[in-house]
């Protein structure tokens, strides 16, 4: 059943637990996660991220995601995830998305302010929910390239500056309305090169400041014990991807490797199978945690 991004994070928040948030650019991921979801019976957030346009566009898979999140057995929000222009974010509302998230952390504060404040006026509007972002949430140089390209820590001068300031959350919530804040605390989108330096701390003071939900981008790779902590802190909506295509990527490599030995023919509608089921287990790993339940790694 379709859901707005505010009522399910809202819903995480008085709950003291987290939505798990998946882009979903083919078929086989989409079924995965909204099946991990389905056995669990837990909501879940669907996401298209226009860093995906080049493997399926929004005017494709957008419909597929509507529908599928239609018959679902468990509540869906329908999310654009790292919308950069008013022009995607509102064919994202007119297909029927229950959600956008508008990134204008690229600009200067008060041009990020302005544009979000706007983009949160029409979405509101229609009954769609928005998320923007403050700070800086790096990109690995493996599997990375959400937001502004490939910086890490060394390019900064401190970690403050990177960042989210808790001070200036506050006035960019006041300012523009947003239904939740991505926040930069150390994660990185994209595959680890390295442990991350999390600021978990960080978390805890922006939420003394501002009362909306806030999400954690860059989520993959880390541990379960700080996917907890990150929760415990004030995290309600965690965006996860990287390690669960990694998952379906290793288990079609694998499955080739054996049939290879037995000198099998391999079917490309195999792999399909073979990807979403491992797809579907690592996403549901990644969901137990982020509800609070016990489970193994992910």
């Amino acid at each position: 059943m379709l859901a707005t991004l505010k009522e399910l994070v809202t819903d995480a928040k008085e709950k003291k637990h987290a939505i798990g948030a998946f882009n979903t650019p083919n078929l086989e991921t989409l079924r995965g996660v909204i099946k991990a979801a389905e056995e669990l019976n837990v909501p879940v957030i669907i996401s298209h991220a226009e860093l995906h346009e080049d493997l399926i566009p929004l005017d494709v898979m957008g419909p597929i995601m509507i529908q599928a999140a239609r018959v679902a057995k468990v509540p869906v929000c329908v999310h654009l995830d790292h919308g950069t222009n008013f022009d995607v974010c509102l064919k994202a509302m007119h297909l029927g998305f229950t959600s956008v998230m508008y990134d204008a952390s690229t600009k200067n504060f008060e041009d990020n302010i302005k544009e979000t404040k706007e983009i949160v006026k029409v979405a509101h509007a229609l009954g769609v929910s928005v998320e923007a972002e403050l700070g800086y949430i790096f990109n690995s140089e493996l599997g990375g390239g959400e937001g502004r390209g490939h910086l890490s820590a060394e390019d900064f001068n401190s970690l403050d500056d990177a960042y989210t300031n808790p001070d200036l959350a506050k006035i960019f919530v006041e300012n523009t309305n947003v239904d939740a804040l991505a926040i930069a605390f150390g994660t990185s989108h994209g595959v680890y090169l390295k442990k991350p330096e999390l600021d978990l701390n960080r978390i805890l003071d922006i939420k003394r400041k501002i009362d909306v939900p806030l999400v954690m981008h860059g989520a993959s790779g880390l541990s379960e014990k700080e996917y907890r902590i990150a929760i415990e802190n004030g995290i309600t909506k965690i965006n996860y991807f990287t390690y669960m295509s990694k998952a379906g990527g290793n288990a079609v490599v694998n499955f080739i490797k054996e049939a290879d030995a037995k000198e099998e023919t391999v079917f490309f509608h195999d792999l399909a199978l073979i990807a979403e089921k491992a797809i579907k287990e690592n996403a549901k790993n990644a969901l137990m945690i982020f509800n609070m339940m016990k489970r193994v790694d992910v």
